[in-house]
């Protein structure tokens, strides 16, 4: 529930075994959580626990672009430091500080900790070792980052922990002089899908919040919920005096706070009630529950989840089958017109993407390979790895060309959303946009695609299905093989290996929960059944946003 353990590295013999001789690794995606952090808000502090923590001294060491007019081709670094202002008691502005009077180095609410840097580069040396150093697969020294795709959410520690997994991976002795700045792609809070983004689906936020809704009835007047009161409900706020999983703070706002407190310092420990072994079993399960459930038992939940991003996963790996690297739309324009290591990469054998507990456990809760697991740990990562058959069964790729533009129009109903509690947690207010009916709306949006990547299985003819034969998907989670349910029926694995998804079987399950256009699907359906819920929506239907 809190800092990973970190699994030893695979000796030759595991090797073996795990990268079988008749396989050639491919493409590896790695979607990593980031390191350790601060809280999202300040909770429990009856118990002596400081609101602001001294725990982020890179906020010492500030570096911003700063323009130089006198010469408009001049652009220079400003390095500053940061303190954090608060409201004083009587309203009137105070400096935050630490436990012991510390006012440098304060983290923000959320903000990646000086240990999640260090863990967070740590997975970068682990993913050397194996992807460099065990496999060759990468190699010892770069002169560019054009074959790894790096990717973000907009939250801060997601960049951060990316860059600093990076640094690991490929440090300043493994890179030469000349090394360009790498691209690191974002986007805005409106279009992100590399989390659930219940701020800017309202659909989902419907979804998460019946589900959530449900987790609350079956749970708050049970025995393990009664456990929990007994134990800490003396710390709860006057106006929440009882544990809860709707509570204020919600069950899963205490689970953050126990997980924060105890990956970092005793400077910042509650008391050791929190930290019982059975409390804290029991919070972690019923926060899964809470939360990814519902990817378990309702194809909506996963389309607006986590389909898009599964969607993208599958289309690089499918795109470096056709042999065209990523999609045109990804790589920043047509035939890579920004240019190499300027947003225009090309042949990417590599791709790390920051992003949070809800996308791990979202993601494999949406292939069924989450069933009984523990809440994703800090710096938790799953690696989806693409194997082609060296035996030559596979078809060669080819040069595909693009197909033709086709313009296509959705309209949406005009609907607002309100700050999802989903969005809440990972530390995003609400929808980027002004008008949130643009979010919910594309009128004539022009997409291009490239061959068989982001069509489904069954639109496919013979011809383009027999591309996809020889090539094999793996998981593995914190360095552990996690099987997927639907892979292990026959033909739908590696002969004798049920963990060697076949590539097609992987896209088909795929293809059951990736969206067309994930936009239009946020705005649909509102207010309507759930299927996989005893009762409708309308107890939870325009109710106030749960945050905590």
């Amino acid at each position: 529930m809190t800092t990973l353990e970190v699994k030893p590295a695979y000796t030759q013999e595991e090797l073996d075994k795990l990268y079988p001789k008749n396989l050639e690794l491919r493409l590896v995606q790695v979607l990593l959580r980031h390191g350790e952090r601060a809280p999202v808000s300040a909770r429990f502090q009856n118990t002596g626990v400081a609101p602001y923590w001294p725990y982020c001294n890179a906020a010492q060491r500030l570096r911003s672009i700063a323009y130089t007019p006198l010469d408009v081709s001049t652009w220079d670094s400003l390095q500053w430091r940061r303190r954090l202002e608060r409201f004083g008691e009587d309203d009137g502005p105070t400096i935050a500080a630490g436990r012991d009077g510390e006012v440098d180095g304060i983290c923000q609410f959320g903000e990646l900790t000086d240990k999640g840097r260090e863990t967070t580069y740590a997975l970068g040396d682990r993913l050397r070792r194996l992807y460099v150093d065990q496999l060759n697969f990468m190699p010892k020294l770069i002169a560019d980052a054009d074959m790894i795709y790096l990717r973000a959410t907009p939250l801060p520690r997601a960049l951060e922990s990316v860059q600093q997994t990076f640094w690991g991976m490929y440090p300043l002795t493994a890179r030469t002089a000349s090394f360009p700045p790498p691209t690191i792609v974002t986007r805005t809070p409106a279009d992100e899908t590399l989390f659930p983004n219940d701020g800017n689906c309202r659909r989902f936020a419907q979804l998460s919040r019946a589900f959530a809704q449900r987790a609350a009835e079956r749970w708050n007047d049970s025995d393990d919920m009664k456990y929990i009161n007994n134990k800490i409900s003396k710390w709860m706020p006057e106006s929440s005096p009882t544990v809860a999983v709707d509570g204020h703070p919600r069950l899963s706002g205490v689970m953050d706070t126990i997980n924060s407190t105890l990956a970092h310092g005793p400077e910042t420990r509650l008391p050791s009630e929190f930290y019982d072994e059975r409390l804290r079993e029991i919070v972690g399960k019923i926060g899964v529950e809470e939360w990814f459930h519902g990817y378990n038992e309702n194809r909506e939940y996963r389309a607006l989840g986590m389909g898009a991003q599964v969607g993208d996963i599958v289309e690089r790996m499918v795109s470096k089958v056709e042999g065209v690297g990523l999609s045109i739309n990804e790589i920043g324009g047509e035939n890579g017109r920004l240019g190499r290591g300027r947003g225009g990469e090309t042949g990417i054998v590599f791709a790390l993407s920051g992003c949070h507990d809800t996308t791990l456990a979202g993601f494999m809760s949406s292939f069924g390979a989450f069933t009984g697991q523990a809440w994703p740990p800090y710096t938790s990562h799953i690696a989806v790895e693409l194997f082609r058959d060296r035996s030559g069964t596979y078809i060669p790729p080819r040069s595909v060309p693009a197909q033709p533009k086709q313009t296509t129009t959705h309209e949406s109903p005009k609907v607002t959303s309100k700050p999802g509690w989903l969005a809440s947690m990972v530390g995003l207010g609400g929808s980027a946009t002004d008008r949130p009916e643009q979010a919910l709306k594309t009128t004539s949006t022009t997409h291009t695609a490239a061959g068989i990547a982001r069509r489904p299985v069954a639109d496919l003819n013979e011809e383009e299905q027999k591309r996809l034969n020889g090539y094999y998907v793996r998981l593995r989670y914190n360095d552990r093989v996690f099987k997927i349910p639907g892979c292990a029926k026959p033909g739908n694995h590696l002969e004798g290996d049920d963990s060697f998804c076949t590539l097609e079987a992987f896209k088909r399950i795929a293809d059951s929960f990736t969206p067309q256009n994930w936009k239009a699907e946020c705005a649909r359906n509102i207010d309507g059944p759930i299927p996989g819920l005893e009762v409708g929506t309308e107890q939870w239907a325009g109710q106030v946003d749960k945050g905590f």
